[in-house]
């Protein structure tokens, strides 16, 4: 049900440093912390994290984002999200305070973020995770190879998606897909590539997370293809067979859930979980 909200703007204490925030009030018990991904600030692209947190307060859950350190309205050093776990913390802090009604915190993470949920934010007193396409892939430690490792699993799904589109027999026909990197990627595809350190790291702390899970996925995003290809590994076999973690997955390549579809898809995802915890 639609209420009136009041969005507020804050700072957080962090480390001797500050983090900028916005919190959309509200009277539940349970509220919605929203971790950025990347170099993005809270707002998100387009607005859609703004937006996000608007709709989730319309129904009287407490929402709180802020901008990592270095990004955004905060001060320090951009660090990445492997730097995260006291901003997280911070941030988990100053939420209960801000909200003293708050019996449960769930936190909703995409890509980096997502990770870095998983990795930190038991120690930061979180209840719930909702892990949007979480990130599982590794720079080369290479210096003259900037290109991500991504897994072969990950790879062949994309291409044998493309293979079974008539079009790219059409593309390939008229010059517009170019034949020798297609065939450089069935090749990088054909071999076998063990998941990477950060994929095991990653599953080792969803095992031991002590609540509720969801995985998010759209399935046709290059990030969740290469966490799904971890997951369906047998290196993942006994966090599948978890009854705290569930993994649902939306027809769509849009990382961000950023079309209108992708949108509601997340923000009824997201309502689901807060309702329940």
């Amino acid at each position: 049900m639609d209420r009136a909200m009041t969005r507020s703007f804050h700072q957080i204490s962090c480390e001797g440093e500050t983090l900028a925030a916005t919190l959309d009030s509200g009277d539940s018990p349970t509220s919605l912390m929203i971790v950025s991904g990347g170099n993005e600030i809270r707002s998100g692209a387009h607005g859609g994290m703004a937006q996000l947190a608007l709709r989730i307060s319309a129904h009287g859950f407490p929402v709180l984002r802020y901008d990592r350190r270095g990004i955004g309205d905060s001060s320090g050093e951009n660090r990445d999200f492997l730097s995260s776990a006291e901003e997280i913390a911070a941030a988990t802090r100053f939420f209960r305070q801000q909200q003293p009604q708050i019996g449960k915190i769930i936190a909703f993470g995409n890509c980096d973020a997502a990770t870095a949920l998983a990795l930190y934010g038991p120690d930061a007193g979180l209840d719930g995770y909702m892990l949007a396409n979480p990130w599982v892939i590794e720079q080369s430690s290479e210096p003259e190879n900037e290109e991500p490792t991504i897994s072969s699993a990950a790879i062949r799904s994309r291409y044998w998606d493309r293979i079974r589109n008539p079009r790219t027999i059409i593309d390939l026909l008229s010059g517009k897909i170019d034949l020798r990197k297609l065939l450089r990627g069935l090749k990088q595809a054909a071999k076998v590539k063990e998941n990477s350190a950060l994929s095991i790291r990653l599953r080792d702390a969803l095992v031991n997370i002590d609540g509720n899970s969801r995985i998010l996925l759209a399935k046709r995003d290059t990030t969740a293809r290469a966490f799904l290809a971890a997951w369906n590994s047998s290196d993942f076999a006994s966090l599948r067979d978890s009854t705290d973690i569930t993994l649902e997955t939306l027809d769509s390549a849009s990382h961000s859930f950023a079309d209108a579809t992708a949108k509601d898809w997340l923000v009824g995802k997201l309502l689901e979980a807060l309702r329940s915890a």
